[in-house]
């Protein structure tokens, strides 16, 4: 079962700074808590305690909160009152939509001389003959029951008659536990069915998972995995259906047996879903042949830029600001890169090869990004260290760029001044411009030069 912890009483105290000493208020409405616990010595000074739709089956555990002014309980388990003797300062309480069939019960809420109002409607006992005169006439301290005034004149005529009334209520009181004892027979016996359909269950299963059928079932899930989890999901459905349409009593059993119902039907869910988890194959990174994939599992945008003025290739990987490096592994290789955050691969083939011992990887300071250098492993040699590499690796597509490069080098290599012989490139430029004139010009010009 589930009781109150201190986890959970801490988690509800925030507007408390979490400190739960000297808390006033909590609400641990709709917390599953089957049982009533540690609130009378964690929270000694606790006003106001919201318990309402829960599993309590029994008011327990308060009595010590003395300056408890408001309880609320609805929708629970309670069949009695009893144990607030000892909260002195009680001015409300709220009990509705519980299972009080033992109304004489409401005599020990004489102690609480401050209280003012008190909800029962929802119970049992509001059905009994004579329910509110009753009430009125035990409860003199009480002015407010479910919601109505108790007038003067309706206290003296409840007195008047209380005798009589209280007789019928010990009569109708009386009926109504035998009928709950009936009812309690009842919830045991279909307790007990469910728990030897269970043991039945598992027993087959066992006997299906014994190793003389291991090899029958391995033969079976390879055939038909894909019908039997249908079937499966059929035989939920209709246990489902049953279980819903079958008519039950409301009483308190019913109510437990439907949440634990449902709190296992929950669990076999999460199982499921973690064993398919479990099941899921890791992703493929490198496939047989060798052949290296992009993936990216945790689903980060990222961008890889070529800084051919630092020949580098740049990764910028936008990591969650505030995740911790540690949660971070960078592994790059010559051919590609690969990073797992929180254990999830990111990998990425590279355009070109890499040095991976000359690369870093840094995180901004700014947006906290994961930023990876790694330099190329081709040397480009630049136009200023050797001339003739830049003029072969010229990147240049216009003629325009190439025929200017290489008459600059023609006039570099040479140089009339170091040299005794005649200067040819005169002859060569007048040899050009006789060529470009007309035709008729070639004959003389040869003629002279040949004299």
């Amino acid at each position: 079962f589930l009781s109150v912890t201190e986890d959970l009483v801490r988690r509800r105290a925030e507007h408390n700074d979490c400190e739960i000493f000297s808390l006033e208020e909590i609400s641990l409405h709709q917390q599953e808590i089957e049982k009533l616990e540690y609130l009378d010595k964690w929270c000694r000074d606790l006003k106001i305690l919201y318990l309402q739709n829960n599993l309590i089956p029994k008011i327990e555990n308060v009595g010590k909160l003395k300056k408890l002014e408001y309880l609320n309980v609805a929708l629970n388990n309670i069949e009695r009152i009893e144990n607030l003797e000892g909260c002195e300062e009680l001015k409300k309480l709220d009990l509705t939509a519980n299972f009080i069939g033992e109304l004489s019960s409401i005599e020990t809420l004489k102690y609480n001389i401050h209280l003012n109002e008190l909800f029962l409607v929802g119970n049992p006992c509001t059905e009994f003959e004579g329910y509110r005169q009753y009430v009125v006439a035990t409860l003199h301290q009480l002015k407010c029951l479910d919601s109505k005034e108790i007038e003067r004149s309706e206290r003296i005529q409840a007195l008047q008659n209380y005798p009589e009334v209280k007789q019928k209520i010990r009569e109708q009181e009386q009926a109504y536990l035998l009928k709950r004892a009936r009812e309690k027979e009842e919830a045991q016996r279909r307790l007990q069915e469910r728990k030897d359909k269970k043991e039945k269950e598992m027993k087959s299963k066992l006997e299906f998972d014994s190793p003389d059928s291991l090899q029958n079932k391995e033969n079976h899930q390879a055939e038909g995995a894909r019908e039997q989890g249908a079937w499966r999901t059929a035989e939920d459905d209709e246990e489902d259906r049953r279980f819903w349409e079958e008519p039950t009593p409301y009483t308190p059993e019913t109510r437990l047996e439907t949440h634990r119902y449902i709190e296992e039907k929950r669990r076999a869910k999460d199982n499921m879903r973690e064993s398919k988890k479990r099941e899921k194959p890791p992703p493929t990174l490198v496939t047989a042949e060798g052949k290296v994939l992009n993936l990216n599992v945790p689903k980060l945008n990222f961008s890889l830029k070529d800084d051919e003025e630092n020949n580098q290739i740049i990764l910028d990987l936008a990591v969650y600001r505030h995740l911790d490096t540690s949660l971070l592994d960078v592994d790059v290789q010559p051919t590609y890169i690969r990073v797992l955050v929180k254990g999830k691969p990111f990998q990425l083939v590279l355009p070109e090869e890499v040095k991976p011992d000359s690369s870093s990887a840094k995180r901004s300071q700014t947006t906290g990004h994961l930023v990876v250098s790694m330099p190329k492993a081709k040397e480009i040699i630049l136009a200023k260290q050797k001339v003739s590499t830049s003029v072969k690796h010229s990147d240049c597509n216009t003629p325009q760029k190439n025929a200017k490069r290489s008459t600059d080098v023609e006039k570099l290599e040479v140089d009339p001044s170091k040299y005794s012989f005649p200067d040819v490139t005169k002859i060569i430029q007048e040899k050009e411009r006789i060529g470009q004139g007309p035709i008729r010009l070639q004959p003389e010009k040869i003629t002279e030069t040949k004299k």
